[in-house]
């Protein structure tokens, strides 16, 4: 996709940006409780990301929001740490390099916001992200970091700045 424009947030992304994210965890089937979906955040990114060392980011096509990510710290943990939250393309946006791009441009505000790590949950089908993620750098750890309200998500990433 040539005429991608990957930008941060605007307030009226709001319902643009919680449409899509609802929409691709239904399409995945994605647990409603315990994951993203469940986020109260979700119809209000703007304002939640817009805070000290956060920023979400939108992928846009001819004035369409086709998928979106950000990065954040990582809460109730070391603050050398942030997480990458809530990406998500449609369907119509897969497979074409969009997730590269946006994972540069949310890794590349991480390192500027001075992180030394970047983690993230997700879920274990979720196997294209994953190859996304480890062509990133992002290893497989262990155990859950900090606490995301995410319980449902059982697959730990977590990348060396």
């Amino acid at each position: 996709m040539d005429n991608v424009v990957i930008r941060p947030i605007l307030q009226k992304d709001n319902a643009s940006v919680a449409e899509v994210i609802r929409q691709v965890l239904v399409d995945l089937g994605v647990p409603k409780v315990g994951t993203a979906y469940a986020d109260k955040a979700l119809d209000s990114m703007y304002e939640n990301y817009n805070v000290p060392k956060a920023t979400y980011f939108v992928a846009e096509v001819n004035g369409k929001i086709l998928g979106c990510a950000g990065v954040a710290q990582l809460e109730n943990y070391d603050s050398d740490t942030c997480e990458l939250q809530k990406m998500y393309f449609l369907e119509e946006a897969r497979g074409k390099g969009l997730g590269s791009k946006m994972m540069d441009a949310c890794i590349s505000k991480a390192r500027e916001y001075r992180f030394k790590k970047c983690y993230l949950e997700t879920m274990p089908y979720m196997k294209d992200a994953q190859k996304l993620y480890k062509k990133t750098g992002f290893k497989y750890i262990d155990c859950r970091m900090g606490d995301t309200g995410h319980y449902s998500c059982p697959v730990f990433m977590l990348l060396e700045l």
